[in-house]
């Protein structure tokens, strides 16, 4: 039973990453033989993963033929996005509102990966976006709702494959980083309403760059 998980899992997250980074771009139809022989395990597993990847919406299963990767579409951007102001913006106010001991351990946390944000705007690009990722979840997971944690994630892996390549600019980034500081600076001084508004203001931005009508 634990190699079929493992099988499975590895089925899954084979397939899943080479959908959120484009290798299988949104209509293109994959076939279990090709992602069993990519990660060398039996069909069946492969099959299963495909089952959890339709139920993200990730793809849309075809009996005897394979697996369409379900192309991303405005409807989906703007969910995300809408979905995104929600969950953090709620989250951001949540952690503004906790004890002081609380919000300053949070602000500990996310000044180490504001940091980081600042060390990679001219290095690693992906070791950037990792420590943006994280400084959000950091929030979301202050709010101690572990069914908004696991939203946040899937909203997050959404978007991945919404990004166009060329659009994290340098000028980008640093306005990322002013952002993320308007937000650690509301949580800091406990002031809710404040960390609301950074949160939608920030994700403004990313709206922007998705092109959501949102």
């Amino acid at each position: 039973m634990h190699t079929k998980t493992s099988a499975t899992d590895r089925a899954y997250r084979h397939t899943k990453d080479a959908i959120l980074d484009r290798r299988y771009a949104g209509g293109d139809l994959i076939s279990e033989g090709d992602i069993a022989a990519g990660v060398g395990v039996s069909r069946t597993p492969v099959r299963e993963a495909l089952l959890r990847l339709e139920a993200e919406g990730l793809v849309r299963l075809y009996p005897k033929r394979g697996a369409l990767v379900v192309p991303v579409s405005q409807d989906e951007i703007d969910d995300v996005i809408e979905t995104r102001r929600l969950v953090e913006g709620h989250t951001a106010q949540k952690a503004a509102a906790a004890e002081a001991g609380e919000r300053g351990a949070l602000a500990v946390r996310l000044n180490e990966l504001l940091d980081r944000m600042r060390t990679e705007v001219d290095g690693d690009r992906q070791a950037f976006v990792l420590a943006d990722r994280g400084f959000h979840r950091e929030i979301v997971t202050a709010g101690g709702n572990a069914i908004l944690v696991g939203l946040y994630d899937s909203l997050r892996d959404r978007q991945l494959r919404m990004m166009e390549e060329g659009v994290r600019t340098v000028a980008r980034m640093c306005r990322n980083i002013d952002e993320h500081a308007a937000i650690l600076a509301a949580v800091e001084a406990g002031d809710a309403p404040s960390a609301g508004r950074a949160v939608q203001v920030h994700l403004d931005g990313a709206a922007q760059l998705l092109g959501a009508r949102t």
